[in-house]
């Protein structure tokens, strides 16, 4: 593999990023509130938050009334949630409160004209449930299930322009650390100058904890960077990626600095062989356990289906992981602007693993891949 990066001199700064229609997605919200059983509803996941009304602070709550949209916060964010939510174009009003009693108090003024007031049921905790039930009195708290996820599902084209930004930077960032690996550095080491590459040319932070596991640490899906070196003719796997403006990328690659060998040059071919059969099978129309499928049934056929132990995707977005799941358990289809991963792996335990991942955009004929950073199995030495 020549070493060097595939996309040079990508910046976020660089990068012209189109709006995005935040102003609308309140009244999309409001025409599920009916089928939802609510008159109201209490947005507390800060993800939906963000969605709902470009607001990026660490505490605050939106309440979507057929009339209104409020969004309560406290006073660290008193600057800041005003001119987001302003250049978000968003009508909202917005109540600082120092505590979330005082929050509540608020809040149960402004629903008393209500029965029926949603509340996230993955959102609020039994604690916060019961704290609220006793502030709103009579209000009837439903419990709703990914009402504002359900929206986030499919992605408008300003949201897949976030995300391509954020995987051109990881891809861009990836080819410039690559050559590293042949000097010997521990994974943590190397998870750390990936992260400092992708903050370079613009990403607010990571989008999930880098994952470098070499040799024997390949085996476990979700190792951790330690201080163990990355040597000469293993297998390394690599899986990162990075936030811009709220959204996520995710991208995984396997190499090994030399020939690692034949048995490992197999095992990388086969899982590159399922790979690609996912990414072909990916459309819009198409079951997400059908893609789980045509994955599947390549790691199956070399023998090693035990050993492929998770999902083959899910959906990226405002989270590193949300609908849809790609698995072989998923109900839903996709529909063209979801934005899922493929990423089957096989993992031996004491030995090493495989993992490749693409994150693509769905399309009606078919699948975009956001990611470009080729595939190839040996690094220079």
């Amino acid at each position: 593999m020549k070493s060097g990066s595939p996309l040079p001199g990508v910046d976020l700064r660089t990068m012209d990023l189109p709006a995005m229609d935040v102003g609308s997605r309140t009244g999309r919200v409001r025409a599920c509130l009916d089928g939802a059983g609510c008159d109201a509803l209490v947005v507390t996941r800060l993800p939906n938050v963000r969605y709902l009304t470009g607001f990026s602070g660490s505490a605050g709550v939106v309440l979507v009334t057929p009339s209104e949209l409020v969004l309560f916060t406290d006073g660290r964010y008193t600057t800041q949630s005003r001119e987001q939510i302003d250049e978000a174009g968003v009508a909202a009003r917005i109540e600082i409160r120092a505590t979330q009693a005082a929050q509540q108090a608020v809040l149960a003024d402004l629903t008393r004209p209500f029965a029926r007031l949603g509340l996230e049921a993955h959102g609020v905790t039994w604690a916060r449930q019961r704290s609220w039930a006793e502030a709103f009195g009579e209000v009837e708290l439903v419990p709703t299930e990914d009402l504002v996820e359900g929206l986030r599902r499919v992605k408008e084209p300003g949201e897949v322009a976030r995300i391509r930004a954020a995987c051109s930077i990881a891809d861009d960032a990836l080819g410039s650390v690559l050559p590293c690996l042949a000097e010997r550095p521990t994974e943590r080491a190397f998870a750390l100058n990936l992260e400092v590459a992708m903050r370079e040319r613009g990403a607010s932070g990571t989008s999930f904890d880098t994952i470098v596991a070499s040799g024997p640490n390949g085996a476990k899906p979700h190792a951790r960077p330690g201080e163990r070196r990355v040597e000469h003719g293993e297998l390394v796997v690599i899986d990162f990626g990075c936030i811009v403006d709220g959204y996520c990328s995710d991208m995984t690659r396997t190499v090994s600095v030399g020939d690692p060998g034949a048995d490992a040059r197999h095992l990388w071919e086969v899982v590159r062989e399922s790979q690609q059969a996912g990414r072909d099978a990916v459309a819009a129309g198409v079951e997400c356990a059908a893609v789980d499928r045509a994955s599947r049934a390549v790691i199956d056929a070399a023998g090693w289906g035990e050993l492929f132990s998770h999902g083959t995707g899910h959906g990226v977005g405002l989270e590193i992981h949300e609908a849809p799941r790609v698995a072989k358990t998923s109900s839903g289809t996709l529909e063209a602007g979801v934005v899922v991963t493929v990423e089957p792996g096989v993992y031996l335990p004491g030995v090493g693993g495989v993992r490749l991942e693409d994150t693509v955009v769905v399309t009606d004929a078919g699948a975009e891949a956001l990611t470009s950073f080729p595939k190839n199995l040996e690094t220079g030495t």
